[in-house]
């Protein structure tokens, strides 16, 4: 078992002004995190969600060692986070969003070099391991330039390429495709996969992004109000939650609709068709192909249900 997290539980004492005495305040306690626990495989890809404020930060800040427990237990490769973080920052990568790891006004070699001592990496050691993640994640024609001048997809890659460059068991990435236009999107999932694949490295990621769950992700732990809402596979949630989608289609001309529609349509206006398609029922080409009979389609948009709202569904069912 790679980390082993059992009742873990945070809270925090915060002091709040009482009404009608302007000198006065009480403490109260706010839980963070409550009785949360889990396993986690090695080489597995895991995504941990919820909702802002649902206590994922909070719990990933326990797993790395940033901060204690109020209660509970972590190991993670036997390392307890509070006690061994020392131990621990050599057996985990981490990459925070937005959050650089990387050195502005530095080359983003010589910001992998300045990681590598860090690590306590030799030269030989550094040079190799850079050698090797530059080609993996095909960035060697970066590696020359400036951190400030790399688009936010160029320097997304470079980070996590650093956060690995110590080679850990683990890596826990913090909203890695934020902000990117789709083709960076794509090039970091790929990144990730043969990350895992060829290096058998476990991933621990937090997402708002329902594509970025759907194609990484084998296992997938839900948390809302600091609790635990569901941990289950992620092809039982395909089957539970993502099988529903939104398809919008627009057509060249204003459609000419006297008969009644066979599928679920929630909406028609002029030249657009709206409608849900639960693709547990229904294929989409079929669904395509039979509106294409209607006219001329210009163009089909197909979204999935928000992330935020599958979590509202999972906490509505977990409250009956």
């Amino acid at each position: 078992m790679l980390i082993n997290v059992r009742n873990l539980s945070k809270e925090f004492k915060m002091k709040q002004k009482v009404k009608g005495k302007f000198f006065k305040k009480k403490t109260t306690v706010l839980k963070a995190v409550d009785n949360v626990s889990f396993q986690i495989e090695k080489g597995e890809i895991v995504a941990f969600i919820g909702p802002n404020g649902a206590g994922k930060s909070t719990t990933i800040k326990m797993l790395t060692g940033i901060i204690r427990p109020t209660r509970g237990d972590i190991t993670i490769s036997g390392l307890e986070p509070g006690s061994d973080r020392k131990k621990l920052a050599y057996r985990i990568g981490c990459m925070f969003g937005q959050k650089s790891q990387l050195y502005m006004h530095l080359s983003v070699i010589d910001s992998f070099r300045l990681l590598g001592s860090i690590y306590d990496l030799s030269k030989e050691e550094t040079d190799h391991r850079i050698s090797e993640i530059s080609e993996m994640f095909q960035i060697t024609h970066l590696l020359d330039k400036t951190v400030r001048k790399l688009s936010l997809g160029q320097r997304m890659i470079c980070e996590i390429a650093g956060s690995i460059l110590h080679d850990p068991d683990i890596i826990f990435l913090d909203e890695p495709t934020i902000g990117l236009d789709i083709v960076a999107k794509l090039r970091i999932r790929e990144i990730i996969l043969k990350l895992n694949k060829e290096k058998g490295t476990t991933i621990f990621l937090t997402s708002h992004d329902v594509s970025d769950v759907e194609v990484l992700c084998n296992r997938i732990i839900v948390i809302n109000n600091g609790i635990i809402v569901k941990d289950t596979s992620m092809d039982t949630l395909k089957q539970e939650y993502l099988s529903k989608k939104r398809v919008t289609i627009y057509y060249e001309r204003k459609l000419e609709v006297t008969w009644k529609l066979i599928y679920d349509v929630i909406g028609i206006e002029e030249n657009k068709i709206i409608l849900n398609v639960d693709t547990n029922k229904s294929h989409i080409g079929e669904v395509l192909s039979y509106f294409s009979s209607l006219g001329n389609i210009a163009d089909i948009q197909i979204d999935s249900t928000p992330m935020e709202d599958i979590i509202k569904m999972m906490y509505e069912e977990r409250k009956k």
